[in-house]
């Protein structure tokens, strides 16, 4: 069998920690959107309690076949109402930790799928 180097030029998310998360070697400390093909912005809601519908509508509006959803330092469900934007849209979404999250966006990420990371840091 022959092994060949994977060359991805997706973000990675090179390491994270309470309050911060790295992405290509930048630390930020805020909630986070990364997306595999470019994006990387502040996401305006710091803990899962700031959540509201609206924030379900701004990621149906990115271009995603799926957004991985890291709810903080434990695995929290958004109510299913706020997740009409991306049913309608055919986007999958997956709820779990944050750090679940980082590792679950860098696999997907390598393989060159169109994935994007909503991150909550609180």
């Amino acid at each position: 069998m022959k092994f060949q180097a994977d060359k991805s030029d997706a973000q990675t998310i090179t390491g994270y920690g309470p309050g911060w998360i790295a992405v290509d070697k930048q630390n930020h400390e805020t909630s986070l959107l990364v997306g595999a093909h470019g994006l990387l912005t502040e996401w305006n809601c710091a803990s899962f309690e700031d959540l509201t519908a609206e924030h379900f509508e701004e990621l149906a509006k990115l271009d995603a076949e799926v957004i991985l959803f890291g709810s903080g330092s434990k695995n929290r469900f958004p109510p299913v109402a706020w997740l009409k934007p991306l049913i309608a849209k055919r986007i999958g979404l997956e709820s779990m930790d944050t750090a679940s999250a980082c590792r679950t966006y860098n696999v997907l990420a390598s393989e060159g799928r169109n994935v994007v990371a909503a991150l909550l840091l609180a």
